[in-house]
Order: C-alpha cells, then sequence, then structure tokens
C-alpha cells in the first residue's frame, strides 16, 4: 500500500472512530453525570485528552478499526477500559 492510501485509509478510519467515540462518550456521560455536560463530552472527545494514548488521529483510527472489526460492543469495550479510568483521573484532579 503507497503513503498515500496509508494516511487516506488512517483518515478514513480515524473519522469512523469520530463518530464512535462521540457516541460512546455522550453515552456515558449521561450514566455518569445523569445529564447532557458539554463540558464532560468535550473532554473526553478532545485532542488533548486523546493524545494521552497516542497521536489523537491514531486513537480514533484504531477506535474506527475496532468498530469494523466487532462492532460497537469491542469498541466500546476498548473505550470503557482504556478511556474511562484515565478520564475519570483527569475529571478528579479539576474538581
Amino acid at each position: 500500500m503507497k503513503k498515500d492510501d496509508k494516511i487516506k485509509a488512517e483518515r478514513e478510519s480515524a473519522w469512523i472512530g469520530d463518530a464512535v467515540l462521540a457516541l460512546f462518550a455522550r453515552s456515558w456521560v449521561l450514566a455518569e453525570r445523569h445529564k447532557m455536560d458539554g463540558e464532560w463530552f468535550t473532554a473526553m472527545t478532545s485532542n488533548d485528552f486523546l493524545s494521552q494514548f497516542g497521536p489523537p488521529t491514531q486513537v480514533e483510527a484504531g477506535i474506527g478499526a475496532l468498530y469494523r472489526e466487532g462492532g460497537l460492543e469491542a469498541a466500546f469495550a476498548w473505550m470503557e477500559s482504556e478511556l474511562v479510568p484515565r478520564f475519570r483521573q483527569m475529571m478528579a484532579k479539576r474538581s
């Protein structure tokens, strides 16, 4: 695969991953906060937060790949186990 093709494939996967991340974040924030909390949603989906796990585009591409391979269940399970613990720590420090 050419470099340009790899970049295109990663961006496409990240585009899907971004949508899956947004769905997870909204669902999780509603369950956790019992309300629509834009600040928490924005914090969880921000490049600043995602950069703790690697380049944000690569993180989103990984989420997209998980979704394509195993559906929402696989992608959500990864985010629950990897993103949520660190997000809780980050938000606790802000309090």
